[in-house]
């Protein structure tokens, strides 16, 4: 409950009138200053009384490309005993409010309400809770009651249809290195060693426990599972601002196209993160999740690939680097790229020789299919 703009002026006249009023003793200035006065009180009291409302919520989806249509619905519902006589309320869309006017309903009615998200930018879209406006007639009053709950709309970066790339991880069986982790769901059994915590109970190999009198368990490698692995620069001196959204454009299709053909993905950028994902849909849309929250926000000084990672064995699979038109690959280079793509240049490029340069992602997306044809 508090005065509006009008309310504090409106006081302020009444508190001056009266003054007036007793310094020159007109009772036409008293008078009108009471009036005044006692419109704020009635204005205080009227936007006291606030309507008891339940409020339900969705999002439908909750997971949306850039561009596509998104829905809120708020289901309105009196939970008191009497009629309230509609009000104002305003619903939190991000930093933005969407006003809306819900009608009068009577005890246990309830009203339900739709309109359009906001989806022209990628990111976390928080959505609520609802702010009930109870102004009184005149505006001089306003009492806002906070009701419902949030729910969240996730805008992903925009696909382009590309084609998964086709390289496989080389076998382990039994013998030599790994560059990656023994994964969950892995059919060649490499070692049995002792159990760590953390290790898979049902990887206990009771056989040789018995002989060993230590916990001993099974450590399978995957034979041949394909990987992706993509180096976004996050670098601001790299790209500008909407070349910087291209290039997310094309890590994303690439992430989905890779994840939903079966392949196990990397997400690395050079301010320091580093998302490893099974394949699927489910792996894609932690994917997606990632690069609809990334951000230009390593250091210009900072190195394409993460000082942490630098002397690190070579990703398995494919390796691809998404960088600006002039930035240097630097320890990336000793990765040996798969390919390199290059955003911004306004003067594209064939796609030879495992670089493609091109202005946009859907140039890149036109070029990585012709480059993954010939393979």
């Amino acid at each position: 409950m508090r005065l509006t703009r009008r309310g504090v002026i409106v006081l302020a006249f009444a508190a001056g009138f009266y003054a007036l009023g007793e310094l020159a003793g007109y009772t036409f200035f008293r008078a009108f200053a009471g009036i005044a006065a006692g419109a704020v009180l009635i204005a205080l009291a009227t936007t006291r009384f606030r309507p008891r409302v339940e409020i339900g919520r969705t999002v439908q989806p909750d997971r949306v490309e850039r561009g596509k249509p998104a829905l809120a619905s708020l289901v309105v519902r009196n939970a008191g005993a009497r009629r309230h006589g509609g009000f104002t309320a305003g619903d939190g869309v991000g930093t933005e409010t969407h006003s809306l006017r819900v009608r009068p309903l009577a005890p246990g009615a309830e009203a339900t309400y739709h309109y359009e998200l906001p989806t022209t930018a990628r990111g976390k879209l928080r959505v609520g809770p609802l702010v009930v406006h109870r102004p009184d007639l005149f505006d001089l009053a306003r009492g806002d009651q906070t009701v419902g709950s949030t729910a969240w709309l996730w805008v992903h970066p925009r696909r382009h249809a590309v084609r998964a790339a086709q390289a496989g991880h080389p076998r382990h069986h039994h013998e030599g290195p790994i560059t990656d982790p023994p994964l969950r769901g892995s059919a060649d059994l490499r070692a049995v060693r002792e159990y760590v915590i953390g290790d898979e109970v049902r990887h206990l190999h009771w056989k040789a426990t018995a002989r060993t009198g230590r916990l001993m368990v099974r450590e399978y490698a995957d034979p041949a599972q394909p990987r992706f692995t993509a180096v976004l620069d996050t670098r601001p001196g790299a790209m500008r601002p909407a070349v910087f959204e291209e290039a997310v454009e094309v890590a994303a299709s690439l992430f989905y196209a890779s994840a939903s053909a079966g392949q196990h993905c990397r997400l690395i950028t050079s301010a320091g993160a580093d998302t490893l994902t099974d394949s699927g849909v489910r792996a894609a849309r932690t994917l997606l999740d990632e690069l609809a929250l990334v951000a230009q926000d390593a250091p210009n000084s900072a190195p394409l690939l993460p000082s942490a990672l630098a002397a690190a064995e070579r990703p398995g699979g494919v390796l691809v680097v998404i960088t600006g038109p002039d930035a240097d690959l630097g320890h990336a280079a000793r990765w040996r790229p798969d390919t390199v793509v290059r955003l911004g240049d306004l003067r594209p490029s064939a796609g030879a020789r495992g670089v493609i340069i091109a202005v946009d992602a859907a140039g890149a997306a036109a070029q990585w299919n012709s480059l993954v044809g010939k393979a």
